[in-house]
């Protein structure tokens, strides 16, 4: 059976189950022109009727549906949340979706979440970014040593995602997971996203490490460089 359309199922659902709800948007790869065959409906409702906040997974008329629901208070402590871990989640659903109802309070809660996305995250402490930079040359240090092939190859997963991130929050930068890595880092700098996954492809397709050594390297640079000689915690 062929599915109805993403907003007419979306539209449909909340009207159904969440009839007295306040608010409610469509987000996630359907609204941002991205969905593929497994996509689902991320629907993000504000209801101050329920108990606490609470996600929910189902399959309506078609679709895979996640629910996230919320008060209208309750979101707030997500929002902050999410900018604490530099993973803005729940402010960017909000701000990119679609309306499928409002009473009157989603354009405020739209504006705080367009704020909260244009302010980045908060920047590193100079201890987080000594910790970080030090991290980082220790996985570089092991990508280096192993003669591992098989290590090597999940070495090199720990080491794409702590590139990722140092040098988006180095620049106060939102950070991603998964398939948002690299949407992160194409939002950030195309040019620095294609070498990235060039590098990495490199060395999956080859075993050739030379990209993601100097890719390492280039990311550390404006900071000192690799450290290791005179790091100290807790002396």
């Amino acid at each position: 059976m062929k599915r109805m359309k993403a907003p007419f199922a979306a539209k449909r659902f909340v009207d159904e189950y969440f009839p007295h709800c306040q608010a409610a948007v469509l987000a996630g790869s359907v609204v941002r022109g991205e969905e593929t065959p497994t996509s689902d409906l991320d629907i993000v409702v504000f209801d101050n009727q329920i108990e606490g906040p609470y996600r929910e997974s189902r399959i309506e008329y078609g679709w895979p549906i996640e629910i996230f629901v919320h008060s209208l208070t309750s979101y707030k402590t997500y929002f902050r949340s999410d900018a604490e871990r530099a993973r803005p989640s729940l402010p960017r659903m909000v701000a990119e979706g679609i309306v499928l109802k409002d009473s009157g309070i989603l354009s405020l809660i739209k504006n705080e979440a367009a704020e909260l996305l244009n302010e980045g995250p908060a920047p590193w402490s100079e201890v987080i970014l000594l910790t970080k930079r030090y991290m980082l040359t220790d996985v570089l240090g092991d990508f280096l040593g192993t003669q591992n092939e098989t290590e090597a190859l999940f070495i090199a997963n720990t080491l794409a995602e702590a590139i990722h991130e140092f040098v988006l929050r180095t620049n106060r930068q939102w950070i991603g997971a998964s398939k948002w890595i690299v949407r992160a880092l194409k939002q950030y700098d195309e040019d620095f996203a294609e070498r990235f996954v060039a590098a990495f492809q490199l060395f999956y397709k080859t075993g050739n490490r030379e990209g993601v050594i100097q890719i390492t390297d280039e990311v550390l640079a404006p900071f000192g460089g690799r450290l290791f000689e005179g790091y100290s915690v807790g002396k």
